[in-house]
């Protein structure tokens, strides 16, 4: 993903909601009750962390028992220091106190408590970014060195690669042509980062490389799912057992769920839009422009896909009365620069849901060059009486301003290719009066016309009206 482009918007929860998700998150809550158990008596060690033996009273005060029950603790009470909810009052003694935003989870706002689960996903993506402790142990060389090399870990590369899954997982949630908020299967998601997208059929080599992301996937996803940043179903660990092992219970080979199925929670999604935010991508959530001008609708939702700008446009139109809205859209839809057909594209759009009380707004631009037509389509598809028929140049410019927001919005589609078809087909001697369009789009959409119809007489007959309507603009 390239920094510089605009993503998908994302359809984010109520903050209250996300911030209830984020306090009973295991990792949140078991931190945040240490915080609270946490006294004058309790003692850390150089690092921070509780010394060992106070970890079985931590772990009996969060419920844990069992071999893991010690680790746990200790890994609830680092989440607690790194997040602010514990102080270090005095590194020589290792003494503690509750720090200051521990009062936050009780008596902040919905976007504090998101600040410290925010903090708190850091901590767990870096220990999700790093080797498994017995590979760590294994790999000390003499003198108390980790010898990195030994175990194949680059801590950069590591992290870039955590982020590039879960960077991916994220336009599959936010994408309209993606899952949405069903489950993505685990090898899908590890071979968008490792298969090359011009690549047709994957390689052994790169196959086997898909394999072993899914292995690390399985365990950072494992790690992941406590802060509430995803759900998943781990890998079944009947295809991890040795092949001449028997597996406990038949299995179906095609069921792609035995591979790990994961999906982002909507807290998650609010998570990873955060961090996307920080490091300077464009990710927009939808509500961001309601209250925003029309202006800033228009074109703020211009690259979006039309269930997302349909929703954005909703929620602006809830703030404003429809004749208000209408005139104020209208009044943004003007314009003769490049990105102007796909405003007044969005502008017609938005129009569509906004009710009759907007006749009077619509009337009133009857006799403007770039509004006339579109209104007249409006009034007509809302039943209003009385409206006067467009002049002929009116209709070949709203034709040409038609066909330039559709390449803008759509490229070369199957759908403006059928336009393209029946322009053609609906008007006789279209080429030979609309190349005279007084449009600055006029050249490239003769162009466009010329490349996509499939008939080569009229594709001719479009490239050469193409050519007359740019020398007669000074092309």
């Amino acid at each position: 993903m390239s920094d510089s482009s605009t993503l998908p918007p994302a359809r984010l929860r109520p903050e209250a909601e996300l911030a209830r998700d984020a306090l009973s998150a295991p990792v949140l809550a078991r931190a945040a009750r240490l915080a609270r158990w946490a006294g004058p008596g309790t003692r850390v060690d150089a690092g921070g962390g509780l010394v060992e033996e106070q970890l079985p009273a931590a772990a009996e005060q969060l419920g844990l028992s069992g071999d893991d029950a010690a680790a746990y603790a200790s890994e609830a009470w680092r989440i607690a220091v790194d997040t602010g909810l514990v102080e270090i009052t005095d590194e020589e003694a290792g003494t503690v106190a509750a720090g200051e935003d521990l009062a936050l989870l009780t008596g902040g706002s919905p976007q504090d408590v998101l600040g410290v689960w925010l903090t708190a996903l850091e901590a767990v993506l870096a220990d999700a970014s790093v080797p498994d402790l017995d590979d760590l142990v294994d790999a000390m060389a003499e003198g108390g060195e980790v010898d990195l090399s030994s175990i194949d870990w680059d801590p950069d590369a590591e992290f870039e690669f955590l982020d590039g899954v879960l960077g991916n997982l994220y336009l599959l949630t936010v994408g309209e042509e993606g899952p949405g908020e069903a489950p993505v299967p685990l090898p899908a998601l590890a071979a968008s980062v490792i298969v090359p997208s011009d690549m047709g059929e994957p390689s052994n080599e790169v196959l086997e490389q898909v394999s072993d992301a899914m292995m690390r996937l399985d365990d950072q996803f494992r790690l992941l799912e406590p802060v509430g940043l995803v759900e998943y179903q781990p890998v079944d660990e009947a295809l991890m057992a040795d092949a001449d092992e028997e597996p406990a219970a038949p299995v179906d080979e095609a069921d792609v769920t035995r591979y790990g199925m994961v999906r982002l929670t909507p807290l998650g999604l609010y998570g990873l839009r955060a961090r996307l935010l920080d490091a300077g991508f464009e990710a927009p959530a939808v509500g961001d422009l309601a209250d925003k001008g029309a202006d800033a609708l228009l074109d703020g939702t211009a690259p979006f896909p039309p269930a997302a700008a349909h929703a954005e446009t909703e929620l602006w139109l809830a703030g404003r009365s429809p004749l208000d809205a209408a005139r104020e859209l209208l009044a943004a839809a003007r314009g003769s620069d490049t990105g102007a057909p796909l405003r007044r594209l969005r502008c017609q759009q938005a129009l569509s849901l906004v009710g009759a009380e907007a006749e009077p707004a619509l009337r009133e631009v009857l006799d403007d060059a770039e509004l006339g037509g579109l209104a007249r389509v409006w009034l007509t598809e809302h039943g209003a009486r009385d409206v006067p028929a467009p002049p002929q140049e009116m209709v070949f410019w709203l034709t040409i301003d038609t066909v330039a927001a559709q390449l803008a919005a759509e490229g070369n589609s199957e759908e403006l290719r059928a336009l393209v078809e029946g322009l053609a087909r609906q008007h006789s001697g279209f080429f030979d009066t609309v190349w005279r369009v007084e449009h600055p789009a006029t050249p490239d959409v003769l162009e466009a016309m010329g490349r996509l119809h499939p008939d080569k007489k009229v594709a001719k007959e479009a490239r050469k009206a193409a050519f007359k309507a740019r020398s007669q603009q000074g092309g």
